[in-house]
């Protein structure tokens, strides 16, 4: 058995490096991982711009101005304005070379087509200079970033259009246990309802990994060998819940082990998520989560993922993690390094209650993992811990 920061290690060292890339337009792009810098072609802003309603003026002193003109934002003029004289100007609007400063619209007292200003000259007040925020040849995004929002908004705001980005991998899931009855079917005795695969769709398509199937196997040795071959052949990672423990049952570990798959580690002291299996056949990258179903997202979180974006050219691998003091006292179990879930708030973090590797429910409430080291016994209120925020937005 090996510890928490070996296993992600090993995941990390053994993730596949990313191959394919593909050209997409911008409002594609979300979740997707640039494969190349982005330089700008452009100035940004690409004129001196105002950054208020008011008056752009000449200024030399306090004593009224002349309104000459109107400049709103879109226009194209760029008018010659003698000492004295001023225009009226909007956010947004190019501001003329002449004018050395913008008075916003509530300091000036307007009679007619003077105005007298209720606050003193400053040189380039309220003007955003040409290329404030980029200039031609400057790096606008580095190759590894991961497109989010914004991302798009200042890409598009460059005149960008098509960026290129690396293929995301395929995925799929294998759902594994002769007690798995489908949602909406007849619930026998002794039966329970499948969720792994629905869950796990689902948080991939939460993360931005479209590409996944979902492959359902009964408890069976020859059907399991034959299910994970598929698998392999034709996904680049492959994600296994269930049997892969040591049970009678268990019919995980020897297929993989049947079909060439190398075991790269099986089992990390920690909870849950103890019978964790990683192994590789090729550039295929296979994981073999708890049946469990908490476990298992616990799993996929702290491994999973980061292979993901590794295995896509991301420079960011794992969740973002904070140290945020304890709301309240939490004794541990065990000696196992523990990933409890929890609920951050503004003064700190909540351990909540349905740890237990079967209990999905708190997983609702839970917007973070605190993470507990390996012989922990207590930790105190007002500690600060180790907090995995399950967010990348």
């Amino acid at each position: 058995m090996i510890d928490v920061k070996t296993a992600r290690d090993l995941v990390l060292l053994h993730s596949a490096k990313p191959s394919e890339v593909l050209e997409v337009i911008i409002k594609d792009a979300l979740d997707f991982v640039l494969a190349e810098d982005v330089i700008s072609k452009i100035e940004m802003p690409p004129y001196r711009q105002s950054a208020m309603d008011g008056y752009a003026i000449n200024g030399f002193d306090d004593t009224p101005y002349t309104v000459v003109g109107e400049i709103k934002a879109g226009d194209d003029d760029n008018p010659n304005l003698n000492i004295g004289d001023a225009v009226r100007i909007f956010t947004g609007a190019p501001v003329p070379d002449t004018a050395n400063t913008v008075i916003m619209q509530e300091k000036v007292i307007v009679h007619g087509s003077k105005i007298i200003l209720e606050e003193s000259i400053q040189p380039n007040k309220n003007i955003r200079p040409k290329g404030e925020q980029i200039k031609i040849g400057d790096l606008a995004l580095a190759k590894g970033t991961t497109i989010k929002g914004a991302h798009v908004g200042f890409l598009a705001s460059l005149g960008i259009t098509k960026i290129q980005v690396y293929k995301k991998p395929s995925i799929a899931i294998v759902v594994t246990g002769n007690e798995l009855v489908n949602p909406g079917d007849v619930l026998p005795y002794g039966k329970v309802y499948e969720s792994n695969g629905s869950m796990l769709t689902a948080v991939l398509s939460e993360l931005g990994y479209k590409n996944t199937s979902v492959v359902t196997v009964e408890d069976d040795y020859e059907k399991t060998k034959k299910a994970l071959n598929d698998v392999i052949q034709n996904y680049d990672v492959v994600i296994v819940t269930g049997g892969v423990s040591v049970g009678d049952y268990d019919f995980v570990g020897r297929a993989l082990k049947d079909i060439g798959v190398e075991e790269i580690f099986y089992k990390v002291k920690q909870k849950p998520g103890k019978p964790l299996f990683f192994g590789k056949k090729d550039q295929v990258s296979i994981f073999g989560l708890p049946g469990n179903p908490a476990a298992a997202l616990s799993c996929f979180y702290v491994y999973v993922y980061p292979l993901l974006k590794k295995s896509e050219g991301a420079c960011n691998t794992s969740f973002p993690n904070v140290l945020m003091p304890l709301l309240t006292d939490y004794t541990v179990k065990g000696d196992r390094a523990q990933f409890l879930k929890a609920r951050m708030q503004n003064d700190g973090v909540e351990i909540l209650d349905g740890q237990s590797s079967a209990m999905i429910r708190a997983f609702g409430d839970a917007n973070a993992l605190v993470f507990l080291p390996e012989n922990t016994k207590q930790v105190h209120k007002g500690q600060n811990v180790k907090t995995i925020l399950l967010s990348v937005k």
